[in-house]
């Protein structure tokens, strides 16, 4: 603990900001060189995913992610609750996106055979919803004070974490959660814990076609995530509301992106909606221009003797880490289909965890194959404005399928018709898909059930709010009601059906 604190206290230091600044400078000049060049272009697609869940105890309360789980092919994260799962990148083809759904599953169930026995379970979920047995509050707040550095106690031990933490308490006026039903304030950022997200990337052959995928995913924002949301309620115990029913109706669908937003905003604006580029360049320069937080020095940490792209660079890559937009590029690390590490890549970062793996692999294939269908067909989603991307993504925010949506049609026309807006995403996810030569037995297994979420107006935050009003009608207090849902949550995710089957 000691070491960590001191790695913190270097971070905070004027004298490490301004060393980190210069690296950084000098190396996005360098790498926007190698852009130029055509130094980060691959042979092709490629497709890879982040998954994250989070431990309960039996009685479904939040707990600590046992040690031995992560023996095996699982990642910390913020809180000692969280876990995630990264998969190997595969070419983006048919091939690939079973070999991504095999890697999954296998990586999945050794995590919960391992977490089963000690007596926990990984849940696949967007938010839990039943509190730690000492309560969410005293969980949230429990921090101490170690030579002026603070520690959140339920935080994952590790110098990074520790310093954002700092360095975001020491930046804003305060640390506060404000939505319908819950205004409280924190000690530290630890409340961004309570979600747990999935982040489908796609890897783009070259970095002169990357501004049109860039740009069109963004146009996606709203759509897609409407389909997706999956954390409409906060741990139960953190409302104390008068009228249940009204809490349920001015609740956001998903709360996933406030909560993450004003864990961080308050210090400084870098959890929103990106802006267009022009150029793959401009990653770089809007990085590299972005608030700098926690920075760190390669030299303190370890180093494993294994040289990378990406360890050119490592300033540079270790800013990318705290530049939160919700699409961003990541530039380096490991392609597919041959080649050295160097390769430029789409991230997606809104869309909640979902029930099931099939259900996460049909958002990674959603994604995947809509912004490729898009493209092949020069579509014009890339010129919806800024104001519209806003609009329809925070509209799914608090709406979801409800929303108003913004999109622009393939014969260039403005719409806000979700049947327009709906047949469109299926119909050009399933183009992206056949570009890429995935079987139609492959679409339709992890396409379809996403699809019937619009046409049964299904999604796991609308099925949770349901169950909770069903509780509440048979005379269930809002808390046994809330408790009642996540249990069979949890239970159906467990039996990997999906959530379009559940009744």
């Amino acid at each position: 603990m000691d070491e960590y604190v001191e790695l913190v206290d270097r971070s905070l230091r004027d004298a490490t900001r301004g060393e980190f600044a210069r690296r950084v400078d000098e190396q996005g000049d360098r790498l926007t060189e190698v852009l130029r060049d055509g130094g980060l272009d691959s042979p092709g697609f490629g497709i890879g995913l982040e998954l994250e869940a989070y431990a309960v105890d039996d009685d479904g309360r939040l707990a600590r992610v046992p040690k031995p789980v992560f023996e095996g092919p699982c990642e910390k994260e913020l809180g000692v609750h969280n876990v995630e799962f990264n998969t190997d990148p595969n070419p983006f083809d048919g091939d690939g996106i079973a070999a991504q759904a095999a890697q999954l599953r296998r990586d999945c169930r050794r995590g919960r055979a391992a977490a089963e026995r000690e007596g926990t379970q990984l849940v696949l979920d967007g938010m839990w919803a039943i509190p730690p047995r000492e309560g969410t509050a005293a969980y949230l707040t429990a921090v101490r004070d170690r030579d002026g550095v603070t520690i959140a106690e339920n935080m994952t031990p590790s110098p990074r974490y520790y310093a954002i933490d700092n360095h975001v308490r020491r930046s804003a006026d305060r640390l506060a959660l404000s939505v319908p039903g819950v205004d409280r304030e924190f000690p530290s950022i630890l409340f961004e814990s309570l979600t747990s997200s999935i982040q489908p990337h796609v890897q783009i052959p070259s970095a002169d076609r990357f501004p049109r995928y860039y740009n069109t995913a963004r146009g996606t924002l709203g759509p897609v995530l409407a389909l997706a949301t999956n954390s409409p309620l906060l741990p139960v115990d953190l409302y104390d509301p008068d009228d249940p029913s009204r809490l349920l109706d001015e609740t956001f669908h998903e709360l996933r992106i406030p909560v993450f937003e004003q864990s961080i905003n308050r210090a400084w604006e870098k959890v929103r909606v990106p802006d267009e580029i022009t150029d793959a360049a401009d990653t770089v320069d809007r990085l590299v221009a972005d608030p700098t937080c926690a920075p760190f020095l390669r030299e303190w940490l370890e180093d494993d003797d294994r040289e990378t792209f990406a360890d050119e660079y490592w300033e540079l890559d270790h800013k990318r880490g705290t530049y939160w937009r919700w699409l961003r590029a990541v530039i380096g690390g490991q392609p597919v289909s041959g080649g050295d590490a160097r390769s430029i890549r789409i991230e997606y970062r809104p869309l909640p965890a979902q029930p099931t793996i099939a259900e996460n692999v049909g958002f990674q294939c959603l994604v995947a194959g809509l912004v490729r269908g898009l493209c092949a067909a020069d579509h014009p989603l890339a010129t919806l404005d800024r104001e519209a991307t806003e609009r329809s993504f925070y509209g799914a925010v608090e709406d979801g399928l409800d929303a108003d949506l913004a999109w622009i049609t393939a014969d260039g026309d403005r719409t806000t018709d979700p049947d327009v807006i709906y047949d469109e995403l299926f119909a050009f996810a399933r183009r992206g898909l056949r570009e890429q030569g995935v079987p139609p037995e492959t679409v339709e297994t992890f396409l379809a059930p996403i699809e019937a979420r619009w046409t049964d107006r299904t999604t796991p935050s609308r099925w949770k709010l349901a169950r909770v009003r069903d509780h509440l009608d048979g005379g269930a207090d809002f808390e046994d009601a809330v408790h009642e849902m996540q249990t069979e949550y949890v239970r159906r995710s467990g039996a990997g059906e999906p959530i379009v089957e559940w009744s």
